[in-house]
């Protein structure tokens, strides 16, 4: 079957009377402002009738952009990803970009890899979720000189934008919700210390005990996986059996919980509360419901994206802005006040 013959701008222009340029700007969200309403209008809708696509090679040929931005992610299966890429979809789309996601996991010679390949794709610019503390892949990043902004994540040098939730507040929060409902034995599940969330939610967790006046018990867990919790509540319950409640490093983590916890025979909230951070989609569905630290990720998507975008249209140059964003505790079924005999 012959392939039919793809409209291009100039034909679409010819068909309407009008010049290529014009249809260029309509074409252009960025730019169809430049453009009487009349017009764009009779413009989209001809291109819509005649299924023209703009020719993204061409146009980045000319202008140098590709209206492209890659979006790399540690793992595509962890529920807070999706909001944060609704987020970032939301103002990219508004502005003419389209995102390239990849999932790179956490080996570092893979996320080089998906780099690089983005990279090679003409991608206008990356925003990273991957980022560690001291990330080798960020630094490759910088001396290719493309604009990069980090995002849930941040890098310990404060060399390019980010945007992140107070990970200590959120941490203070749960050991306030915690020790108001009347526990002194609190243990947390801390995530991974290489990257910033599992670093700075510890140092949360270690300051608010002490404010209390209490000891901090913890267990790292490998990574913010099911699996990995499951593995880190059980050795809680092994090495401190007074324990009475556990604060986790996120969802995921919570949720290996609820199953250490059920192996050992153990209820929550009756023996154990367990609260998570995040407030994963679906988190009020678990049993007992998860309570939680709240992080607005669709907010910081968008503002992520925001970012990316200053720093493109800045020709690659911008100030490491850092946007912390406020958590929420949001109180479900998962915590309630000690057993009696446990306080």
């Amino acid at each position: 079957m012959q392939r039919r013959k793809r409209l291009t701008l100039e034909d679409l222009a010819r068909s309407l009377g009008v010049h290529s340029s014009t249809v260029s700007r309509v074409m252009n969200p960025q730019t169809r402002h430049l453009i009487s309403e009349e017009v764009a209008q009779r413009v989209l809708a001809a291109a819509a009738g005649l299924d023209f696509r703009p020719n993204g090679i061409a146009s980045s040929l000319r202008t140098r952009r590709s209206h492209t931005v890659g979006v790399v992610l540690p793992d595509i299966t962890n529920p807070l990803f999706p909001p944060i890429l609704l987020g970032i979809d939301q103002v990219l789309s508004e502005n003419g970009y389209v995102a390239l996601v990849a999932n790179a996991g956490s080996d570092r010679a893979r996320q080089r890899f998906v780099v690089d390949q983005m990279l090679a794709r003409q991608v206008d610019g990356l925003i990273l979720a991957t980022v560690t503390r001291r990330d080798p892949v960020l630094a490759h990043c910088i001396e290719d000189g493309i604009a990069v902004v980090t995002v849930n994540r941040s890098e310990a040098q404060g060399m390019v934008p980010d945007v992140v939730c107070d990970d200590r507040v959120g941490m203070r929060l749960t050991v306030d919700h915690l020790a108001g409902l009347g526990h002194r034995h609190i243990a947390h599940i801390a995530g991974p210390q290489t990257v910033s969330t599992g670093r700075l939610r510890r140092q949360g967790f270690v300051a608010a005990m002490k404010a209390h006046g209490m000891e901090a018990r913890m267990v790292e867990a490998a990574a913010y996986t099911r699996e990995d919790g499951r593995t880190a509540c059980a050795a809680i319950l092994n090495q401190w059996p007074d324990v009475t409640a556990i604060a986790t490093g996120n969802d995921l983590i919570a949720l290996g919980c609820y199953d250490a916890l059920r192996a050992a025979g153990r209820r929550c909230p009756e023996d154990i509360s367990l609260v998570g951070h995040n407030d994963m989609p679906l988190a009020d569905m678990l049993a007992p419901p998860l309570t939680t630290v709240r992080i607005p990720h669709h907010e910081m998507g968008a503002q992520a994206a925001r970012l990316l975008l200053d720093h493109i249209r800045g020709g690659g140059q911008a100030n490491a802005q850092h946007i912390v964003l406020p958590p929420e505790l949001v109180v479900r079924g998962s915590t309630a006040a000690p057993a009696r005999d446990s306080r």
